[in-house]
């Protein structure tokens, strides 16, 4: 019942920059954090960003200055812009968030979008 749905995915040049979405649907009780990871071709999944409810955030070294997530909680939305998107940066990714529903806490993911930079 719950699904959290990612979007603004796409290919990219060096440089630019790519907005995503993660819209979390269903009966909701608390959406609480959530966080965004990836996943390159032969590679594990890594944590790229995380916001609190209350907007706290944390990055990856990695994208730390490139990227900025933050979240619409009356939309129950997260966002991840990235900028200056290196091809480094190409995988599939992911959303995740904790959250708390009729089942009590747990976590969800999304199904991926795909973010390709070229060289």
């Amino acid at each position: 019942q719950v699904q959290l749905v990612e979007s603004g995915g796409g290919l990219v040049q060096t440089g630019g920059s790519l907005r995503l979405s993660c819209a979390a649907t269903g009966s909701i009780f608390s959406l609480n954090t959530m966080r965004w990871y990836r996943q390159a071709p032969g590679k594990q999944r890594e944590l790229v960003a995380g916001i609190t409810r209350g907007g706290s955030t944390n990055y990856a070294d990695s994208v730390k200055g490139r990227f900025t997530i933050s979240r619409d909680n009356a939309k129950n939305t997260a966002y991840l812009q990235m900028n200056s998107l290196k091809p480094e940066d190409t995988a599939l990714y992911y959303c995740n968030a904790d959250l708390v529903n009729i089942g009590g806490p747990r976590s969800y993911w999304g199904q991926g979008t795909q973010v390709t930079v070229s060289s």
